[in-house]
């Protein structure tokens, strides 16, 4: 692991303990609708066994809304900072899910093994051939008939969130940002034969829906 993600592992590892906070700060009554929009779009009802992993699960609330739905699902959380996963563990559910500490670029899964592979408000913490690389796994564990699903934030209508929201992302690097807010579809199209875009209701989120 490279010396930047070092420190962005122990950067997360400490942010774990207001983690949740700060989401129901910054998400207010959004929280609940993005979970429920990503898992609905799963289209998992009927399917025996289902297999989902969650990339860079943080403290869980994706990977454990998928064992809340699905009874008999093999729910996997995989996120690289240990803190999170305590944090993910700590929770209601988490019996029914396998947490894994590991790097989104280089998963530890055979190949087309996976139903769905999901990435919620994520992928824009992965930089260059990171991101790259991370996308090209989720590619390469997902069954031939699945989807890898990848959530993010629309950028904000409001001027002042908007300009936070523009902020965060510089915090990121300039040329980091530029990439996640320019190319759209373009690096999903670059590892994914069908690619398409959906919005939350609220329009706060939207998410690509990829297949092989």
């Amino acid at each position: 692991m490279t010396k930047i993600r070092t420190g962005r592992k122990k950067y997360y590892d400490i942010f774990s303990h207001i983690y949740d906070v700060f989401i129901k700060l910054h998400a207010h009554n959004y929280r609940d609708e993005t979970r429920r929009f990503l898992v609905d779009s799963a289209q998992l009802e009927g399917k025996r066994q289902p297999k989902v992993l969650d990339i860079c699960c943080g403290t869980g609330s994706v990977i454990l809304s998928f064992a809340e739905q699905f009874s008999d699902i093999l729910a996997i959380g995989y996120d690289f900072s240990l803190g999170m996963l305590h944090k993910a563990k700590e929770k209601g559910l988490s019996d029914k899910v396998i947490f894994i500490i590991g790097d989104a670029a280089s998963l530890s899964f055979a190949d087309d093994y996976f139903d769905i592979v999901c990435c919620s408000h994520a992928l824009y913490e992965l930089k260059g051939q990171d991101r790259k690389k991370a996308l090209f796994e989720m590619g390469r564990v997902v069954k031939p008939n699945g989807k890898v699903l990848i959530m993010e934030h629309e950028v904000p209508r409001k001027k002042l969130v908007k300009i936070l929201f523009y902020i965060r992302m510089l915090l990121m690097g300039r040329k980091a940002s530029r990439e996640f807010l320019k190319k759209g579809m373009i690096p999903f199209r670059e590892i994914f034969t069908s690619v398409t875009l959906s919005h939350t209701r609220s329009g706060k989120s939207k998410l690509y829906i990829c297949k092989k």
